[in-house]
Formats: structure tokens, C-alpha cells, sequence
């Protein structure tokens, strides 16, 4: 089975398209993201964070002080915290606490979740530099780690919503059906920012 370049990686090269990539078997996909790096993507439900990989890379080409995406990105956030309750993913404790404040004055709950660095091999490949989805258990921290891939330290805060998308029945402020949720979590959180330093 081809697997990885065994060069040692050092600064980046000024062309990419003149690094040699490893070929994947019959049947395998790659794709090349920014900043060069080779994905491996996993099944159609798990492309989206591909899209949002390449945004994350063009935030930080930016110079951005933060970066706070949110995504219905995984059923599995939802198996854990229910449909009230978003998840919460953060490289940066200080953004995170601005995340959690900004969640409790508008009533849009959150809940951090670990990224658990041991985790990370799971999202190795033989044929690319990461796959986009990792083993059968941790699904969410699995995204959650594929997206910090892409934020180069910058401070980075995620909100998995795919339980708090839509509601089942009316609670609290929230109709049944599509919900909003995040809209007054991020205006909050716009208005009272203060950029932090990376951790």
C-alpha cells in the first residue's frame, strides 16, 4: 500500500504543485486543501468540514484575531447534549470563556467538550496528510480536532449545532422547527469581544 512521503517536513516549499504525493489505491480519493495540505475524505456526510477547512485557512490568511465558526457538523454532538445544548470546541480558553458568557446572556446554551489530543491519530492516513472523519466512537472530537488542523494556532472556537438546528417541540424562547440558533450568541459575542492571546 503507498503511504506518505517520508521527507521531513520543514518550511514550505514555494511551489506545492512540485511536492511528490503518494498515489492513493483503486477507489480512494484525495483532495488538496490549503495551504497545500492532502485530505482524505471520508463519506459524503463528513464533506462539509472540507468547505470549512478551506475557510478556516482564508480567516487565518486574513490576520484575524479569532475565529468562531458554526456548523451543524456532527449527529453525534447531538446523541450527547440533545437538541438544547450546543457543543463547544475551543484551542483558546480565554475565547472560549467569551463564547460561554456571550451563551449565557442570550439564553443559547453551550457546552464545552474536549479536544483530546490522543484522539488525533485516528485521523491519520496512508494516503494523505489527514482524513476528514475519524473511528466509530468520538465523532465529534473528531471534527473538532480535523478543523483545529487548519486554524495555525490562531485563537479558534467551534459551536457544533446539530442539535439545536431545529427543535422538536416549543421551549423556553424557541418555536418548534428551525431555530436560529447562534444568531444572538454571535451578535453578542461581536459586541462585547476583546481579543485574547493564543494559548
Amino acid at each position: 500500500m503507498p503511504t506518505a512521503s517520508s521527507t521531513p517536513r520543514t518550511s514550505a516549499p514555494s511551489n506545492w504543485s512540485e511536492v511528490p504525493r503518494p498515489q492513493p489505491p483503486s477507489g480512494c480519493r484525495q483532495v488538496v486543501g490549503a495551504p497545500g495540505s492532502v485530505l482524505h475524505p471520508g463519506p459524503a456526510t463528513a464533506t462539509g468540514r472540507l468547505v470549512m477547512a478551506d475557510a478556516l485557512v482564508l480567516a487565518v490568511e486574513e490576520g484575524v484575531d479569532a475565529i468562531v465558526n458554526i456548523a451543524t457538523l456532527t449527529g453525534q454532538c447531538l446523541r450527547t447534549l440533545g437538541e438544547e445544548v450546543a457543543g463547544l470546541y475551543a484551542n483558546n480558553d480565554a475565547l472560549a470563556a467569551q463564547v460561554s458568557a456571550a451563551a449565557e446572556l442570550t439564553d443559547e446554551q453551550v457546552w464545552r467538550l474536549p479536544l483530546i489530543r490522543s484522539y488525533r491519530k485516528e485521523l491519520d492516513s496512508d494516503i494523505a496528510d489527514i482524513k476528514n472523519i475519524g473511528g466509530a466512537n468520538a465523532g465529534s472530537i473528531h471534527a473538532g480536532l480535523f478543523l483545529e488542523e487548519f486554524v495555525d494556532g490562531v485563537p479558534w472556537a467551534h459551536l457544533d449545532i446539530a442539535g439545536t438546528a431545529q427543535s422538536s417541540a416549543a421551549a423556553s424562547w424557541l418555536n418548534k422547527g428551525p431555530t436560529a440558533f447562534g444568531a444572538r450568541l454571535l451578535i453578542e459575542l461581536a459586541l462585547g469581544f476583546a481579543p485574547s492571546a493564543q494559548d
